[in-house]
């Protein structure tokens, strides 16, 4: 739950206060206007952004229901607009059942801040192979750490095992994956990046109603607004939570009387292993196993929603590297992140819950990865095809329209690979005679806009 792998990190962050908190005679009117604060709005379950958003994949639980959104940010100047926003919500959050106190305090004191809004609109230009997301995501430094984690904090690891079922490493990987292991969780408060980007963002009802997340948080004495603190996209913690998911799943696990991410390493691992467990998590079933697939295989079939047993998989002549039985997996995937060139994977519902942590592929299996290294586990044995150079947005924007062009739909262009685009992309190769794996090329896209 976290920000893209392509999102500037949180290093390059800061804080820019341009506002006054609210004052009080200014809450007091918005308080009587909305009259003594209502019971709490009934719980809704929204889902969790998708990727390349911010935080995508799992579902945001138990955000409270929100109306709709307050839209003050096309009227006026940010600046001057924020504090009227603030003005506004603060009668929608008395209503929602947060205490006036926490209002006042917490709500009114949230400060804009305009590097949000930036990093909310930007768009990388450039795409990641997977093998240089996994360089980096599974680097021998981050191997190295995480099993020296896993030793230091053993015991709250092998607690949240048992408890929820999830294996001890890949909640480590987890951890590793989200914050480099509590090294780098964000420098924003919560309340202040949810509050601008439900004033000035792209997702407003979505923020907003994770902004009444978090001040829920604060009125249930969970942690202080202060060190409520994450990520600009309002992930918090060591393993990222966004509030709503916070509310629903975050675990005390050490027992004194609060959830904490950011200073309880028990109530960290407790609580990632704790929504693994509630999105699907099967206790005892491995996450995935790198294979070998047999001559004339059908990429087509390389897609998470094509399932079968690994048993139906094995009939085929799927295999593994080292010829051992594949692992009994039920509703088992292949996917060849890299195309017919690079390596595959059979992989299961432990990976597909792992997405509902981030809808990327590449983060699935870098937590697959990692988790089995920090296990003592080998790295990925086939080769990468490292020379081959990724396209950027506009050029898969441009590939996607030449597929179109041709007839190969590909849907709307937006220079995201998907499943309709690297299906358009195959039909193409089978009528050019070329492997169909779908994997984008700077050659194909040449062919598709060469002179017919």
């Amino acid at each position: 739950m976290h920000s893209p792998p392509n999102a500037p990190s949180s290093s390059s962050r800061h804080r820019t206060p341009l506002v006054a908190p609210l004052s009080l005679a200014t809450l007091v009117a918005a308080m009587a206007l909305a009259g003594c604060a209502s019971a709490p709005a009934s719980e809704s379950l929204p889902d969790r952004l998708a990727k390349p958003q911010p935080t995508a994949l799992a579902p945001a639980a138990n955000s409270a229901q929100v109306s709709a959104p307050v839209d003050t940010a096309s009227e006026v100047p940010p600046e001057e607009g924020f504090d009227a926003w603030r003005t506004a919500f603060s009668k929608q959050a008395l209503a929602a059942g947060i205490e006036p106190q926490t209002v006042r305090e917490v709500l009114g004191s949230a400060q804009w801040q305009p590097r949000v809004v930036e990093l909310d609109r930007a768009q990388p230009e450039f795409t990641r192979t997977p093998w240089a997301y996994l360089d980096s995501a599974v680097s021998p430094q981050r191997i190295a750490q995480g099993q020296a984690m896993r030793a230091e904090h053993h015991a709250a690891l092998d607690a949240a095992a048992t408890r929820h079922g999830v294996p001890a490493a890949v909640i480590t990987a987890i951890w590793g994956m989200e914050s480099n292991y509590g090294s780098n969780f964000g420098t924003y408060r919560a309340v202040d990046a949810l509050a601008t980007l439900a004033y000035d963002g792209r997702r407003r009802a979505w923020a907003q109603a994770e902004l009444l997340a978090a001040l829920r948080i604060v009125d249930q004495g969970d942690i202080p607004a202060d060190r409520m603190i994450g990520s600009w996209a309002g992930a918090m913690g060591h393993t990222q939570f966004l509030p709503s998911v916070f509310l629903a799943y975050a675990v005390d696990a050490d027992g004194d009387g609060h959830r904490d991410i950011w200073g309880s390493i028990a109530d960290v691992t407790a609580s990632t292993a704790h929504f693994l467990a509630r999105m699907g998590w099967k206790s005892g079933q491995t996450w995935g196993v790198e294979v070998q697939l047999p001559a004339g295989f059908d990429y087509a079939r390389t897609e998470i929603r094509t399932r079968q047993n690994s048993a139906a998989w094995a009939a085929e002549g799927v295999r593994t590297l080292d010829g051992q039985p594949l692992p009994e997996v039920g509703e088992a995937s292949i996917i060849t992140p890299a195309g017919a060139r690079g390596p595959a994977f059979l992989v299961g519902t432990n990976f597909r819950t792992i997405l509902r942590y981030n809808n990327s592929v590449n983060y699935a299996l870098g937590v697959g990865l990692l988790a089995r290294q920090i296990d003592g586990g080998p790295p990925v044995a086939r080769a990468w095809p490292r020379d081959i150079a990724p396209l950027n947005r506009d050029q898969l924007r441009q590939l996607q329209e030449a597929l179109n062009a041709k007839g190969f739909d590909a849907g709307v262009p937006d220079g995201v690979m998907g499943p309709a685009t690297r299906a358009g992309l195959r039909r193409f190769q089978q009528s050019i005679g070329t492997m169909a794996d779908g994997y984008p090329t700077h050659a194909l896209l040449e062919r598709l806009q060469a002179p017919r």
